[in-house]
């Protein structure tokens, strides 16, 4: 007993090290995307000196910004100001925990014992709240940075980032609640199961996908909701006078965001790692290569499946950002307020509705 519970120990300490591992990964690349993105868009070439293809330009941007001089400004409340950086990388590091990158991890700990290994740092029933949580201590980090920096352009854009992030947070949360009274469960891992055989939510709730897409927007301060930063008003808005490390975290941080949001969308509304034919497929490589091996390879096959949805909508993050303008942020409060938060009231009204009223109709003509 001993032995499996510390060989369980180990395979899911390996699992929160990869995911944790793969985050960092795909930030540092999402930026190097960001870029051949943007060049595809407006015709150009994009990075291509540093190695092939341009493949170690990130690890080229690292090394530069190790190396700047790390500069804090004389008036600048110097531990708040090294503090809110770190405060942005931690947060956006947390969330990833309770995202399910997968099924599950079997292994034989003695024979006619095996034990089952969830694909997921963290498995709390709260995943939902916690994620919740987590971002909204996000915002602290670039309200301490612009209020420690001690100038007014960061302050400025320290401002815009927490009305921004507290207005949009309301509307996300009202499109969640709709999915919250449809599956029963805060559970993030519990939403993607319920999802199992093509039920995925985007087919229930395509006015809360919407809703929730939107908001991630503004909640990652991409464009066209950069407020924050807006460097045509605010220089570089919050983290105006950062630079080295510290910028970098700040810049990292988004991308970290920016994934974990992709991840969010495709575990709520895209099946997670749910797939069509997975259960066929289960089946055959079951019968190819025994139980234990033939789930572990289904898991691997839904676990790039799920990387494949995030992925796609980092994608779409990177293609809106040099499609569309920026707003103005009295258009961008107008659009939250005004828009999306009666929008995710109507739709908790009406999913309440179909909940009620459809679902047992539904049900009785099936019989």
């Amino acid at each position: 007993m001993a032995f499996s519970i510390d060989a369980a120990f180990i395979i899911k300490a390996i699992i929160i090290l990869l995911i944790f591992a793969i985050t960092l990964l795909i930030a540092t690349y999402s930026t190097y995307a960001e870029r051949k993105v943007a060049a595809f868009i407006q015709d150009r070439i994009g990075p291509n000196r540093a190695g092939p293809f341009g493949l170690l330009q990130p690890i080229a941007d690292a090394v530069k910004m190790f190396f700047k001089e790390d500069f804090i400004p004389s008036h600048a409340s110097k531990w708040l100001f090294i503090l809110g950086p770190c405060l942005s990388m931690l947060t956006a590091l947390m969330t990833s925990a309770v995202i399910p990158f997968g099924d599950s991890i079997k292994y034989e700990a003695a024979p006619g014992k095996v034990w089952d290994v969830a694909v997921q740092a963290i498995d709390v029933n709260i995943g939902i709240l916690y994620v919740f949580g987590v971002v909204s201590l996000g915002v602290y980090g670039i309200m301490v940075g612009g209020w420690a920096s001690n100038n007014k352009f960061s302050l400025l854009g320290a401002i815009r980032a927490a009305s921004q992030n507290i207005s949009y947070e309301i509307s996300m949360g009202l499109a969640i609640v709709a999915i919250l009274m449809m599956t029963g469960s805060l559970s993030i891992r519990h939403i993607v199961e319920q999802q199992h055989g093509g039920n995925w939510n985007i087919f229930y709730q395509p006015l809360g996908f919407v809703i929730f897409i939107t908001c991630a927007f503004a909640e990652c301060n991409r464009t066209p909701f950069d407020l924050p930063e807006c460097e045509t008003e605010l220089i570089g808005g919050y983290h105006t006078e950062y630079s080295s490390m510290k910028l970098g975290f700040y810049l990292f941080a988004e991308y970290i965001n920016m994934f974990v949001s992709s991840a969010m969308i495709a575990s709520l509304y895209f099946g997670g790692y749910n797939y069509p034919g997975m259960d066929w497929v289960q089946a055959k490589l079951i019968a190819a290569t025994g139980e234990i091996t033939g789930h572990n390879l289904a898991t691997l096959v839904g676990t790039l499946a799920f990387f494949g949805k995030s992925l796609f909508f980092v994608f779409f993050y990177m293609w809106v950002r040099w499609t569309l303008p920026r707003f103005r942020y009295d258009q961008l409060m107008n659009l939250g307020w005004k828009g999306l938060i009666p929008l995710a009231i109507v739709n908790v009204i009406l999913t309440g509705g179909a909940i009620l009223y459809l679902k047992p109709l539904v049900v009785s003509l099936l019989k």
